[in-house]
């Protein structure tokens, strides 16, 4: 699946995920690189992370999609695939204004991956169909 973020941010994610695979922790620097990317969103995102607020819904088909407990307690179903998530941060300061890359929910899903804290849940293929589709939230 091609990737639609910047080169940076990959090798970020793939630096993220090797430090953390070998010391289980995110070193000052990657941190820094992490608020120097992605801007403020990246505390809100890291303490996503640490509540474990991510699962990974898949389905039969291979679909996958991702719902994240924000902190104001609203479950957010997120698309990496196509880096779209419904929280009013993700249209407004991404969408509208193009100040950012990722909202903290997407972002939170790239993090968890990394460091592979991501709760793992599966659906049907008709429940991810109307998820997709708006009709039902798991």
């Amino acid at each position: 699946m091609p990737s639609f973020l910047p080169a940076v941010a990959e090798q970020l994610f793939r630096d993220i995920q090797k430090t953390y695979q070998e010391t289980s922790q995110i070193p000052d620097d990657l941190l820094i690189a992490l608020k120097f990317v992605f801007g403020p969103c990246a505390l809100q995102a890291l303490d996503l992370v640490d509540q474990r607020s991510v699962t990974c819904l898949s389905s039969p088909s291979g679909r996958k999609a991702f719902q994240i407990m924000g902190g104001s307690g609203r479950l957010y179903t997120c698309f990496i695939s196509c880096h779209y998530c419904p929280c009013p941060a993700f249209t407004y300061t991404v969408l509208h204004r193009n100040e950012g890359l990722l909202c903290k929910h997407i972002l939170a899903a790239y993090l968890c991956q990394a460091v592979g804290v991501t709760q793992h849940e599966s659906i049907s293929n008709q429940q991810m169909s109307m998820m997709l589709s708006g009709t039902e939230v798991t």
